[in-house]
């Protein structure tokens, strides 16, 4: 989850990134392979995007969500030192 601005600039040039991959590989991966190339950048912008939403639609007075926890139960790790 996005916790700051940093975080979140952090992630948008992330997207942008991803972005220009796939606008690229429209045009020189092979057709019979793009699709499958690009449905894991798909995936993961989609993701970014959601995380993104989520962080820009919280009031800045609201604390950031709790960490996901994992298939265990456990929280993740943060990302913020």
């Amino acid at each position: 989850m996005i916790a700051n601005d940093a975080e979140l600039k952090g992630t948008q040039q992330r997207i942008a990134y991803f972005e220009e991959l796939l606008a690229k590989m429209r045009i020189t991966a092979p057709p019979e392979t793009f699709p499958l190339m690009a449905g894991g950048f798909r995936a993961e912008i989609e993701r970014m995007q959601e995380e993104v939403l989520e962080y820009l639609t919280r009031h800045a007075s609201q604390p950031p969500l709790a960490q996901t926890p994992d298939k265990t139960g456990q929280p993740l790790p943060s990302t913020t030192p």
